[in-house]
């Protein structure tokens, strides 16, 4: 442990003699080291040397510059230290004028040291005191900026309150997954200078992370174009899985949007993919002693990756797994079909979800209608998908079927190459 350094500006030319032996102990022992300055301007340039002074004790009656200047200068030295003032015991006013310009407190002449030692011990435990609370605060506004990259700024504030939980481990936790994939960004931005890539990225990324936040997510990545949000940690949400589908459907509404904006400035903007799905993971930090990184590992963040992905198969925005089907209780949308996903052995039941204005449209209960004829291998099935085609010929979700069923499939087993 470094000594605590003191800084005795005086000019009276024994004083440098009788602190040195007063202190000698504590000198010896590493406790304290002291410099000596025979005033004010001697003082501020040897602080400009000695960078590690915690204590400044000082006469007010100096040549050159009196303690009083000096104690208007270290307002000015960008430093963490106290000053004790020494002076007259009858020079109350200069002593009052002292502690108004910042100075810690002082002691009287003729100096009594055993006055002197309290008062250096005292000071110098005030100093310690309000250094550790500086780290405390500097270390909970470091958390907060930390935090603020995965959580929302209230969750980000509240967590950097407990010291705790940035602690390195996980735990095994039930939670949602969304999953995000902006289409064909990599070569659009070949074509783009800088200036209007970077504002187009961070303000479609900024729109993504605030609709995560405002639905309870957590933002585990943000890679290139893609976000991928946790729902259900760090802190428990029962109702996490039906939070991520509100959130998809909201990132989808804002990227179809963001999409037109940038459409009538010229920009081709793709779609935005989208992958959901429930499951046990281990959440936590895994950055190491060096680095916080909140992150999730699991095969489900896998499942939720597939799903984003196999929207590119069907033509369709957002894709669910059924075990996020089951933990929402009224659930919108409809079902797609049983799928074995890319690296998966075993087929899922998969669904888009829909918002309350498509999942009242008729065309929903004709899509309904045509499924549960699929999924029982009615061979009407395909009839009735050209029928909603007939009626809505945007469906993208209807004519995948409909072509599978003129290539010979005849269930709701789908089969990807």
């Amino acid at each position: 442990m470094n000594p605590a350094t003191i800084l005795v500006v005086d000019d009276e030319p024994d004083l440098e003699q009788l602190v040195m032996q007063r202190f000698r102990r504590q000198v010896k022992s590493g406790q304290l080291k002291f410099h000596f300055a025979a005033d004010g301007e001697q003082a501020l340039s040897l602080l400009e040397s000695e960078p590690d002074v915690d204590l400044v004790l000082s006469d007010i009656n100096m040549p050159r510059m009196d303690g009083l200047t000096l104690l208007d200068c270290l307002k000015e030295v960008d430093r963490q230290l106290r000053t004790v003032i020494v002076s007259a015991y009858g020079d109350m006013r200069n002593i009052r004028t002292a502690m108004n310009r910042g100075a810690f407190d002082f002691v009287t002449k003729p100096i009594e040291f055993e006055d002197l030692e309290a008062t250096i011990e005292k000071t110098l435990n005030d100093l310690h005191t309000f250094r550790e609370m500086q780290k405390l605060r500097d270390s909970a506004e470091r958390a907060k900026i930390n935090l603020s990259r995965y959580f929302s700024p209230d969750l980000a504030r509240e967590l950097s309150e407990n010291a705790s939980f940035l602690g390195l481990g996980g735990e095994w936790r039930e939670v949602s997954f969304v999953f995000t994939d902006l289409t064909d960004f990599t070569p659009l931005i070949e074509n783009l200078e800088p200036s209007v890539v970077v504002p187009l990225l961070n303000e479609y990324l900024s729109g993504m992370t605030q609709i995560a936040f405002r639905h309870g997510g957590t933002i585990d990545k943000i890679v290139g174009d893609a976000v991928h949000a946790i729902f259900g940690a760090p802190l428990d949400q029962p109702e996490h899985a039906e939070n991520a589908v509100a959130c998809a459907l909201s990132m989808d509404a804002f990227s179809e949007q963001y999409r037109q904006e940038k459409a009538a400035e010229g920009i081709a903007l793709g779609v935005t993919r989208i992958g959901v799905h429930s499951g046990s993971a281990i959440v936590g930090n895994f950055g190491g002693e060096l680095l916080f990184d909140y992150t999730a590992h699991g095969d489900a963040i896998n499942t939720a990756a597939r799903l984003e992905d196999l929207n590119k198969r069907l033509g369709t925005r957002i894709c669910v797994s059924t075990d996020v089907v089951e933990r929402v209780a009224q659930f919108k949308g409809r079902p797609v079909g049983w799928v074995a996903l890319r690296g998966k052995s075993q087929k899922i039941k998969v669904f888009e979800p829909l918002d309350a204005q498509r999942a009242g449209d008729p065309a929903h209960r004709m899509y309904l209608d045509a499924y549960q004829q699929l999924e029982a291998g009615d061979p009407s099935a395909c009839q009735a998908f050209a029928a909603l085609l007939a009626h809505d010929r945007d469906d993208p979700l209807a004519t995948f079927h409909l072509k599978r069923l003129l290539a010979g499939e005849v269930d709701a087993n789908i089969a990807l190459p």
